[in-house]
């Protein structure tokens, strides 16, 4: 029984660490899948956005609903130089949607191979809020949005947050 109850206590405490290092995003359940959605339910995310990130401007362009899309693009600079690039959109796929991007360098040389994309599925939408697997956009007013990306590095992976204005 002890070891019952300890076990049990090991994995609330886990669950517990892992929900507060990733407080704002979520993983993809394959069990669970994808909620119906369209576009249209994320047409506020559409607008010309700026905010800080990594040690310098994040700027995001989103078109409005069409076609069952919207698309983006995002570019990083830092000291006056580009650092890099995406260019995608969210999707409607089997009646629910995708967040699919492309990243380039300076140049617009792609990082992924030709027929690659980063996917990040719909797990629902909540609110103000989307989530995606690993990728959540948050509607503060119509002024403001946060994007929180789960990244990689080194094994480990980080919750980054973006808080983006609107540009008028």
């Amino acid at each position: 029984m002890k070891k019952l109850v300890t076990t049990f206590f090991s994995f609330i405490f886990v669950a517990v660490a892992c929900a507060q290092t990733h407080p704002n995003t979520l993983s993809y359940d394959s069990l669970v899948g994808s909620p119906n959605a369209s576009v249209d339910e994320v047409s506020w995310v559409s607008g010309h956005w700026q905010g800080e990130a990594f040690g310098g401007i994040a700027e995001e362009i989103w078109s409005e609903p069409m076609g069952g899309s919207m698309m983006f693009v995002f570019r990083l600079v830092s000291e006056g130089k580009v650092g890099f690039y995406e260019a995608g959109g969210i999707l409607e796929q089997d009646e629910s949607l995708v967040l699919r991007l492309k990243h380039f360098d300076d140049q617009f040389h792609g990082w992924e191979e030709k027929d690659e994309t980063v996917d990040f599925r719909l797990i629902k939408l909540d609110g103000n809020r989307a989530y995606f697997d690993g990728f959540t956009i948050e509607k503060i007013s119509e002024d403001e949005i946060n994007m929180y990306v789960l990244i990689g590095h080194e094994g480990e992976e980080e919750e980054v947050k973006f808080n983006y204005h609107r540009v008028k």
